[in-house]
């Protein structure tokens, strides 16, 4: 199998994790959301830290200590990836699992907009009419809610703060992971603590299987994360972005067919149009990379060598 293969696999499996992920945390009650997110930022450290020793890359976790800017960005990308996760797990538990799959779906586009507004990038034609249509998608959802889709927008922002942060950090995948799970884990652990010291834990009072799963709720959302670290390095960001796209249309289906939320057409117009943008985003961006291959892959070999 060749490096790209490799990739493009990963790349899949870190997708079709990361979309089951949906059938996991309704596993977790009677835990409520809380304890549920905390033992996710407390497990998921852990699991982390066994790694980066495993891996020997403990000293570059280390380094980052060190290195005031690329930390500082890394609590960005932890406070931003935990308001993410806290987001999604509330509205798989609550039945907004479709509105979550929107937030998802926007996650891209928003992040787009993100290097326009923040790091100055250029903005092809193409791509200002997909964020415009986002736009438009979410004044058509909220008459048809009746709301602004506040879940799915907080899913969106916060996935478009947490590439902000990642990219300007421009650390290892690994190390970086480390960081943002360290920066939040003791606070979650503190409060674990308290809670069960006030109103009991169903970690200790559920049986052994229940608390398995809350452990596996840590090893559960980081190794989509690893995967999709290895796949970023092997294959290019566009095929990437794409094969991203699998895990939520995988989430709007589980909302419809598994879980039986409803869609009705007014609010099915609106999401017609995220897609829509998704696809004038996802063609724009292979043809420009068609543009630009040839410098893209002398970059790529200068990288190599």
């Amino acid at each position: 199998m060749t490096d790209h293969r490799r990739g493009l696999t990963a790349g899949v499996i870190d997708t079709l994790l990361w979309g089951s992920t949906v059938l996991y945390w309704p596993r977790l009650k009677p835990a409520g959301d809380w304890e549920i997110l905390g033992h996710r930022l407390v497990w998921a450290f852990l699991f982390m830290i066994a790694l980066l020793c495993v891996s020997g890359r403990f000293g570059s976790f280390i380094a980052i200590f060190g290195d005031r800017r690329t930390a500082f960005l890394l609590v960005g990308a932890s406070l931003s990836i935990t308001v993410n996760w806290a987001g999604f797990i509330w509205a798989v538990n609550h039945g907004h699992v479709v509105e979550a799959s929107l937030g998802f779906f926007m996650s891209p586009l928003i992040t787009v907009l993100f290097g326009v507004l923040v790091l100055h990038e250029y903005v092809r034609p193409w791509q200002i009419v997909a964020i415009t249509l986002v736009g438009a998608a979410v004044v058509m959802v909220t008459i048809a809610y009746g709301r602004v889709p506040w879940f799915g927008l907080m899913l969106a922002i916060s996935g478009g703060l947490y590439g902000l942060c990642k990219k300007q950090a421009r650390t290892g995948a690994l190390e970086s992971l480390g960081f943002e799970t360290f920066v939040v884990a003791p606070f979650a652990l503190i409060f674990l603590l308290v809670e069960a010291s006030a109103h009991g834990s169903t970690f200790t009072t559920a049986g052994t299987g229940h608390a398995l799963l809350l452990v596996g709720g840590g090893i559960v959302t980081v190794t989509p994360l690893i995967f999709f670290g290895y796949a970023a390095s092997r294959v290019s960001l566009v095929l990437l972005g794409i094969i991203g796209y699998l895990a939520p249309i995988g989430t709007f289906v589980l909302g419809l067919l598994y879980f039986h939320e409803s869609l009705p057409l007014p609010q099915l117009a609106g999401y017609a149009l995220v897609w829509l943008a998704l696809m004038l985003f996802a063609v724009d961006s292979v043809m420009a990379t068609q543009r630009t291959a040839p410098v893209t892959v002398e970059i790529t070999d200068r990288r190599a060598a």
